[in-house]
């Protein structure tokens, strides 16, 4: 049976994603030991998680002498805009409000947090922080 092709990042994918980000290109051996730093993690199931990854599209891979170098495809930004917009979309049924009332409540922004969010939507408003 084919597998579901998912179309944002799993947990462990984000996880992966966010070490290439930072440390791209690497090796699995590189990618396993910044996510040791966590907690343990075997190398074949990194190395089973970044295969799959390849031929979702979500990193690309070359040889570099004997193994493979993997890097992210998409940037942070685009990958994690996708993941809120299916957020958004999945969730919360389309609701922004919805869902920056669940991000406030979860988090509990500290008051820098909150002026820093309130520039962000000064800036969206002023046409700064958007395409239109």
């Amino acid at each position: 049976m084919a597998r579901h092709r998912q179309g944002t990042p799993t947990e462990v994918e984000l996880e992966i994603l966010h070490v290439l980000w930072n440390h791209q290109p690497a090796t699995v051996r590189q990618v396993v030991d910044v996510l040791n730093q966590s907690r343990p993690r075997a190398y074949t199931s990194i190395l089973s998680m970044l295969n799959v990854m390849f031929e979702k599209g979500l990193v690309t891979r070359k040889m570099q002498g004997r193994a493979h170098v993997y890097s992210a495809k998409k940037t942070r930004e685009k990958t994690l805009g996708r993941v809120v917009q299916d957020m958004l979309s999945r969730a919360f049924h389309g609701s922004t409000t919805s869902l920056i009332a669940q991000v406030l409540e979860q988090s509990k922004p500290s008051a820098d947090e909150l002026d820093q969010i309130r520039q962000t939507i000064e800036q969206w408003e002023s046409g700064e922080g958007n395409d239109g």
